[in-house]
């Protein structure tokens, strides 16, 4: 249950700072826009890693393999792109189509065992629940 109601509040708050990253840009620029959400949320980090437990910064350099530590460089381009989707599509075709193209990319990861996950067999109810969504996008926007 509690990584339901996460998971639900995750994509809240995704919508809610789609919404606010694009309005910063508008009176800033996007660069600008999303420097300031990857440090207020590094700030945000270090506060939260002084309050709660502070674990050794250098078993950074142990993570392995070593592309496992890109995952800001890929938070740069999220906000970029999320900023760029809601400024051109509205805060609700854009989360629909950002939440299609994860679970499709989810289940190839899966699928796929990418990255080290766990595989999966793949599944024909689940390609269609996909299929399922995006007609949901298609209704949506006609």
């Amino acid at each position: 249950m509690w990584g339901i109601l996460t998971a639900l509040l995750s994509g809240a708050l995704m919508s809610v700072q789609g919404v606010f990253n694009t309005e910063v840009t508008k009176q800033t620029s996007i660069w600008v826009s999303s420097g300031w959400v990857q440090m207020t949320a590094f700030l945000m980090c270090l506060v939260m890693w002084l309050f709660t437990g502070r674990q050794q910064v250098s078993g950074l350099w142990q993570v392995q393999p070593w592309y496992m530590l890109t995952g800001g460089l890929i938070g740069a381009f999220i906000t970029f792109t999320v900023i760029k989707s809601v400024e051109s599509l509205g805060p609700a075709r854009s989360a629909l189509l950002i939440v299609v193209a994860q679970i499709i990319v989810a289940y190839c990861i899966e699928v796929f065992g990418l990255f080290g996950t766990e595989r999966v067999g793949f599944e024909w109810k689940k390609l269609l629940g996909a299929a399922v969504a995006i007609a949901g996008i298609v209704i949506f926007r006609y």
